[in-house]
C-alpha cells in the first residue's frame, strides 16, 4: 500500500488552515497587536471606538496565563500610545478562572489598575453557564474600585434578568448579547422567539436603569427597538467586526455611539466556529465575502 508522505499531510492541514482563516479574517484583525491596532485605527476613521478582545479561552496552564496578562497589559498601553479610541474586552477563563477563582480575580485587579491609570474602559465577556456566578462576582468586586467597567449578559440564559438586576442595583454597566454558547435547557431558551423575547424584556430593563450600557447585537428589529426605547439614554450599540458595516454606518450618521468588536491572535479557529454557529445569517455572509474575494 503506497504512503502519503507526513509533509503533504502538513501541507495540506497547512492549505485548510489559510482557506479557513482568508474566511475568518472577515471578523478577526489577524494574528498581531499590529494588525489589531490597523484594524482599530480603521474602526476611529469610520466614527466608532474599538474594542480589542485578544483571543483564548479555557486557559488551564499558568504560564499562558500570564503570557496572557502580559498580552492585554501592552495592548492596553498601545492603544494609549496610537491615541486608539477605544477599550479592551476579556474573557476570566483567559485569565485564569477555569484554575483558580482568586488567581483571576487578582490578574484582572492588576488589567483594571492599568486601565485607570490610562483611563480607558474595560469590558469583561461572559463566557459558559459555569463561569456566569463567579464572572458577575469578579465583576462587581471590581467595578467597587474602577467604575469604567464593564461586564456582557446574554438574552439567551433563564438567570440572566435576575443578573441584570442585581448588577444594577450595584450601578454596573451591561452589554446584552444574545449569546453563542450550547447549553441545557434547564439553563438556556431553545427557540429564537423565547431568545428575542427575553432579550427585548433584558433591553427595557437596561433602559430603565439609568445606568451606561451596551445593546450588542446585529439584529435590526432589536435595534429598531432600541432607537424606540430611547431617550436620551447613555449607551452605546455594539457589533461585530466585519458584520453589518452598511447598518453601523448608518447608526454612526445618525449620531449613535457605536462600538465595533476585534478579535486577534493565533486562537481564532474556536471562536469562527462559534460564530457560525451562533446565526445562520453569519454563514451566508461569510459566504458571500468567500465568493467575491
Amino acid at each position: 500500500m503506497e504512503t502519503v508522505p507526513a509533509h503533504s499531510h502538513n501541507y495540506d492541514a497547512d492549505l485548510m488552515e489559510r482557506l479557513l482563516f482568508r474566511v475568518a479574517k472577515k471578523w478577526v484583525a489577524g494574528y498581531s497587536t499590529d494588525e489589531a491596532m490597523a484594524a482599530a485605527l480603521d474602526s476611529n476613521s469610520r466614527g466608532m471606538s474599538a474594542i480589542l478582545n485578544f483571543l483564548g479561552e479555557d486557559i488551564t496552564d499558568v504560564k499562558a496565563v500570564d503570557q496572557t496578562v502580559r498580552e492585554y497589559l501592552s495592548l492596553m498601553d498601545l492603544m494609549h500610545k496610537r491615541k486608539v479610541r477605544g477599550c479592551v474586552s476579556v474573557k476570566p477563563t483567559q485569565l485564569g478562572l477555569a484554575i483558580d477563582y482568586g488567581m483571576c480575580l487578582q490578574n484582572f485587579k492588576e488589567l483594571s489598575a492599568r486601565a485607570r491609570e490610562l483611563c480607558q474602559f474595560m469590558w469583561i465577556d461572559i463566557e459558559s453557564v459555569k463561569f456566569i456566578e463567579d464572572t458577575i462576582a469578579i465583576y462587581l468586586e471590581l467595578y467597587k474600585h474602577y467604575g469604567m467597567t464593564g461586564v456582557a449578559i446574554q438574552a439567551y440564559l433563564r438567570r440572566s434578568a435576575s443578573d441584570l438586576l442585581h448588577i444594577a442595583e450595584h450601578g454596573g454597566k451591561v452589554r446584552l448579547v444574545k449569546g453563542a454558547y450550547h447549553e441545557p435547557e434547564e439553563h438556556a431558551f431553545s427557540t429564537k422567539e423565547e431568545v428575542d423575547g427575553n432579550y427585548v424584556k433584558l433591553m427595557k430593563m437596561l433602559f430603565e436603569s439609568g445606568n451606561y450600557f451596551a445593546i450588542a447585537t446585529h439584529d435590526s428589529d432589536m435595534i429598531e427597538d432600541a432607537i424606540r426605547l430611547n431617550k436620551n439614554t447613555n449607551f452605546e450599540f455594539q457589533m461585530l467586526m466585519g458584520i453589518r458595516d452598511k447598518l453601523k454606518n448608518d447608526l454612526v450618521t445618525k449620531k449613535f455611539r457605536v462600538a465595533e468588536y476585534i478579535p486577534y491572535g493565533t486562537q481564532w479557529l474556536p471562536y469562527s466556529v462559534r460564530r457560525l454557529r451562533e446565526r445562520k445569517r453569519n454563514l451566508l455572509l461569510l459566504a458571500r465575502s468567500f465568493i467575491q474575494q
